[in-house]
């Protein structure tokens, strides 16, 4: 059996390109139809990354075409300001890339799930909800990042944050520099030194600040002009009634402070959908342990694999 292809690809919007890779099973045969999966990568994160080194080619092996793009404004793909996280315009991407998928004669239009890591997850989850030709949803330690800027990144004061966004945003609309900030310390021995102890900042860094996860584009990096565009939105709005496609929630059960163990278990309570709901608790393992760790991924791919080929009508 040959191994999995690689193949760069452009997705068009009406405002600039988005760039994926689109990941080939092995013995890939353009005349036949395959199910997809459509793999969305963590906040400050990349297409060459957990969701697209790791979960991607370990999906393509088992048969499905999935494609692993770069969020606008982000890695390879367009979009100005760079390192804007802007909820809405991450959500529509989602419909751009399946748009893109549904013109491959090899992907059966049919046969689409979608599967998010991180702040990936959030936006995957969402995304379902608008995206009716996503059949399946997988969510992999999914964050809500609406509810972390709220939260945590805003030092629970939301308000004070976007008055100093409004400050920032008069400076540089009068000539000034643009503000990004870094999300996390430059390396492990600088986490050390400033005293981190938050298990998902230490294992954040860890994981993008080494040559373990560390690529490029992969920077964790944000610009604080625009953060006022999270601050009023809430991942999970309206799952009770909206969600009704199968869902499979993982989760690892060791909590940091980016809470996607708390965001897992809210979202797997709330989703509307009665023909499949699973929550997987991958036991002893953290957040970051779920990007890459051989041991808590497969506890994730022995579930999403089986999910996926059930609900995307992939035979065994």
């Amino acid at each position: 059996m040959s191994d999995i292809t690689i193949k760069p690809v452009t997705v068009k919007t009406p405002y600039w390109d988005i760039a994926a890779n689109l990941l080939l099973p092995p013995d890939f045969d353009d005349s036949k139809t395959y199910p997809a999966v459509v793999s969305a990568h963590p906040i400050g994160s990349c297409k060459e990354q957990t969701a697209g080194n790791v979960y991607g080619p370990a999906l393509a092996k088992e048969g499905f075409v999935v494609i692993a793009f770069d969020a606008s404004f982000q890695g390879e793909s367009g979009g100005e300001p760079r390192w804007t996280e802007d909820p809405a315009r991450r959500v529509a991407d989602f419909s751009y890339v399946v748009d893109h998928l549904v013109t491959l004669g090899y992907v059966d239009a049919d046969r689409i799930g979608v599967l998010g890591i991180c702040g990936g997850g959030g936006y995957a989850t969402n995304a379902t909800m608008l995206e009716r030709r996503f059949k399946a949803l997988g969510a992999v330690v999914p964050v809500n990042y609406g509810r972390l800027m709220q939260e945590g990144f805003s030092q629970y004061d939301a308000i004070a944050l976007l008055e100093q966004v409004a400050e920032q945003r008069t400076k540089e609309a009068r000539g000034g520099d643009v503000q990004v900030n870094e999300l996390l310390p430059p390396s492990p021995a600088a986490a050390q030194e400033a005293g981190a102890t938050d298990r998902d900042v230490v294992e954040a860094t860890e994981y993008y600040k080494t040559d373990r996860g560390g690529k490029p584009n992969g920077v964790a990096r944000m610009n604080f002009g625009t953060l006022n565009q999270a601050l009023n939105w809430d991942a999970f709005l309206r799952a009770e009634t909206m969600l009704t496609q199968p869902a499979l929630i993982v989760v690892g059960d060791q909590p940091g402070a980016f809470g996607s163990y708390r965001d897992g278990m809210e979202l797997y309570g709330r989703i509307a959908s009665s023909k499949d709901r699973q929550l997987v608790v991958a036991e002893g393992y953290s957040h970051y342990d779920l990007y890459d760790r051989p041991e808590p991924v497969k506890i994730a791919l022995d579930a999403l694999i089986p999910f996926y080929r059930k609900h995307l009508g992939q035979d065994a």
